[in-house]
C-alpha cells in the first residue's frame, strides 16, 4: 500500500511539474498529457527495467510514446528520473531548446521522434521482432491516443505484432474519449474497441487508466497470454486531476491563465497532502 501511495504523489507531482512547463511556455497539449501521467509514473517508477545512467543500455525495455503530442508528463518523467537535468524543463518549447511539443531522440531516454499519429505501434512493433530474433529479454511499450485508431498504419501493425507471436510487446490506449475536435465516437467511431483488437489476434485487457493500483497490477502481469501481444485499452479522464479542464475538449491544448493555472496547482496541493 506505501508503494501505491508513493506513485500517486509521484504521479500528482509530475501533473504539477507539466502544468508549470505548459504555462511558462504558452503552449502544449494540457488535457491528455495529464490523462496519460498516471501510465507513464507506473511504467517509468514500478515497471520498465531502465537505466537513466546508461540509457542506450542494450537490455533496457523500450518505451515509444506514438501519442507524441502529449509530451510534457514524458519530459517531466525523464527529467524526474535523471535522464536529463531539471533545470532544462525551463527551457520547453523555447528556441533552440531539445524539449519540443513532440518526442525528440537527441534527448536521451527517448527511442523514437514521434509525433505524426500511428507511427509507434509499427515501430515498436519492429522492436519488439528485433528481440525475439536476437534473443533478447527486454519489452516494448507504446502508448497511442484513441483517436489515433483511425489511422491504417495502426492495423496494420496490429496484423504484423499477431503473425509474429509478439509477447514482448504491451500496447496501451489512453482512451480519455476525447480529441482536438470533439469526442472520438463522433469524429471516427472506434468502439467495439475491444472487440476490434481481440480480432487482431490481441490478447485485451480493460483498465480505469487513472487507477494506479490497477495500472500496477495489469502491467506487472504481462503479458496477459503467452504468444499473443498484449493490449491494455486504459480508460481516463482528460484533464485529470484538474476540475475545470476534467472531460473538457476544450483543454485539448488549451493554456491556462495566471488564475487558472495557480487554482490548479492549489487543486493539486490539496491532492498531495491527503496521500500521506
Amino acid at each position: 500500500m506505501e508503494e501505491i501511495i508513493l506513485l500517486k504523489r509521484k504521479a500528482t507531482e509530475i501533473r504539477m511539474e507539466l502544468l508549470k512547463m505548459i504555462y511558462e511556455a504558452k503552449t502544449g497539449h494540457t488535457g491528455g498529457s495529464l490523462s496519460n501521467t498516471d501510465i507513464l509514473t507506473v511504467l517509468y517508477y514500478k515497471i520498465m527495467n531502465i537505466d537513466p545512467n546508461n540509457p542506450n543500455w542494450d537490455e533496457r525495455d523500450r518505451y515509444v510514446q506514438s501519442k507524441g503530442h502529449a509530451v510534457e508528463s514524458y519530459w517531466a518523467i525523464l527529467a524526474d528520473k535523471g535522464f536529463f537535468p531539471k533545470e532544462e524543463l525551463e527551457t520547453f518549447s523555447q528556441f533552440n531548446s531539445r524539449l519540443i511539443g513532440h518526442p525528440n531522440n537527441k534527448v536521451p531516454g527517448v527511442e523514437m521522434n514521434t509525433g505524426a499519429l500511428g507511427h509507434g505501434l509499427p515501430i515498436s512493433v519492429g522492436m519488439a521482432l528485433a528481440a525475439k530474433l536476437d534473443g533478447k529479454s527486454y519489452r516494448v511499450y507504446t502508448l497511442m491516443g484513441d483517436g489515433e485508431q483511425a489511422e491504417g498504419s495502426v492495423w496494420e501493425g496490429a496484423m504484423a505484432a499477431s503473425q509474429y507471436k509478439l509477447d514482448n510487446l504491451v500496447a496501451i490506449i489512453d482512451r480519455n474519449r476525447l480529441q482536438i475536435t470533439g469526442s472520438t465516437e463522433e469524429v471516427m467511431g472506434i468502439e467495439p474497441l475491444g472487440d476490434k483488437w481481440r480480432s487482431f489476434g490481441w490478447e485485451v485487457v480493460e483498465v480505469d487508466g487513472n487507477d494506479i493500483e490497477q495500472l500496477v497490477d495489469v502491467l506487472s502481469n504481462t503479458p496477459a497470454t503467452s504468444g499473443k501481444p498484449t493490449m491494455i485499452i486504459a480508460n481516463t479522464v482528460k484533464g485529470k486531476g484538474i476540475s475545470i479542464a476534467e472531460n473538457q475538449v476544450g483543454w485539448h491544448h488549451r493554456v491556462p491563465t495566471k488564475e487558472e493555472y495557480e487554482e490548479a496547482i492549489k487543486e493539486l496541493s490539496q491532492q498531495l497532502e491527503v496521500l500521506v
